[in-house]
């Protein structure tokens, strides 16, 4: 069974891909991803379509800073390459991402992307 640590460098790289299913085999079914600058998305179905339609507004590269494990935890702390920094906190279950939440600049994001400032 893979670490967390292990289980985030595969998300990372999932990510980096914007592979929306190599992405989705990672999490539980019943996961929780809330970056916090939006509401949580809740299971499976939900998160897949949200990686979905983010990576079609954007192009989202995660550069990892820092990668931490603790436990359950794997906390991942990234950049991009137009300077956005946030972090990520990941609880890994049975090799799988349980809850995830996220810590980033949403302003900034959507200035950055050309994004509607709400």
């Amino acid at each position: 069974m893979l670490r967390p640590k292990e289980v985030i460098c595969r998300w990372v790289d999932a990510f980096n891909a914007h592979d929306v299913e190599a992405i989705a085999c990672l999490y539980h079914e019943e996961a929780v991803n809330h970056q916090v600058a939006n509401e949580p998305v809740c299971g499976l179905a939900a998160i897949r379509e949200m990686f979905t339609a983010e990576f079609a507004a954007a192009e989202m590269t995660a550069i990892v800073e820092n990668l931490f494990e603790d436990g359950q935890w794997a906390i991942l702390e990234w950049r991009d390459p137009l300077g956005l920094r946030g972090c990520g906190f990941f609880q890994v279950v049975n090799g799988k991402i349980l809850l995830q939440r996220g810590y980033w600049d949403r302003l900034s994001f959507l200035k950055q992307h050309n994004l509607p400032v709400e």
